[in-house]
């Protein structure tokens, strides 16, 4: 069974994580920078699949996180075969990412006992 509080942390955590690497870059210098970029690809699907995991039940009750968004992001950027693509990652990191914290803030205040971790 998927213990959602150690999901939300987990989405919480990438999306941090996001933030702070993309602190002042713009998408030329991502597009240059192969670490970064790849740092960056990697916590926003370690993001994406952190929420898709979540329960039907608990997404429900969080209507405001745009879970289409997400889903579409996710698949773009999962192509195999191919590079990610540059529009769908930048979607993800300047609106997808900040949009999803920010609502989780809301959660937290609202709904604490889904960010309980259990021992």
């Amino acid at each position: 069974m998927i213990d959602t509080a150690v999901m939300l942390k987990l989405v919480e955590e990438c999306g941090e994580n996001i933030l702070v690497l993309m602190d002042g870059i713009e998408p030329q210098e991502l597009a240059r920078s192969r670490l970064t970029r790849q740092t960056v690809l990697e916590q926003v699907n370690d993001m994406a699949r952190a929420l898709d995991s979540l329960p039907g039940p608990l997404r429900s009750a969080m209507p405001e996180l745009d879970w289409d968004g997400w889903r579409v992001t996710a698949s773009t950027l999962a192509q195999p075969g191919t590079p990610p693509d540059e529009d769908a990652l930048w979607f993800a990191i300047r609106s997808l990412v900040p949009a999803t914290l920010s609502w989780l803030r809301v959660y937290r205040l609202a709904q604490p006992e889904w960010f309980v971790l259990r021992a």
